[in-house]
């Protein structure tokens, strides 16, 4: 039996892995072996639905960083959630991409990864307030972004009638 790393024996990490799972893989389509999550199908409620995955998965991450991962390693897994969260946020092509990128069982991949090779640091503590920074910016500009697409499409359809 292999030894446990850091990252099994850690209930913080394992709670990670588990809201990763419910997120990108915790239903199977009958039949297949393809998986989803809750994240694709809230990324079907148009404009906000991207809104509480982006925040979760920031959460996730900050998770990480303070329990180990690198700042190199953090900034990848924030690159998948941002493209997860900009792909995402297209109307038809952003859903599909949903249901196949899994950002975050990508993450926690990456994160194990990062463990098994003995590279977990510890705290990341001075990364922590950038990342959540760049998640608020990202969050603050689709809210603004969905906020002015809703103004310009109450401006044309008062115009049109």
């Amino acid at each position: 039996m292999a030894t446990p790393t850091p990252f099994d024996q850690d209930e913080r990490l394992r709670w990670v892995a588990r809201i990763s799972h419910l997120l990108d893989s915790q239903f199977r389509v009958p039949g297949t072996t393809w998986r989803f999550g809750l994240d694709p199908l809230m990324s079907l409620i148009p404009v906000v639905g991207g809104l509480p995955s982006l925040a979760i998965s920031g959460v996730l991450i900050l998770t990480m960083l303070r329990h180990g991962a690198s700042g190199n390693l953090v900034v990848r897994m924030a690159l998948n959630v941002l493209l997860d969260t900009l792909i995402g946020a297209i109307p038809v092509l952003g859903n599909i991409f949903d249901f196949a990128y899994k950002a975050n069982d990508r993450n926690v991949r990456l994160l194990r990864a990062h463990y098994a090779e003995g590279k977990y640091q510890g705290r990341g503590t001075g990364l922590v307030l950038g990342v959540a920074l760049l998640l608020l910016v990202i969050g603050g500009l689709l809210v603004w972004g969905t906020w002015k697409l809703a103004e310009a499409l109450y401006h044309y359809f008062q115009q049109a009638f």
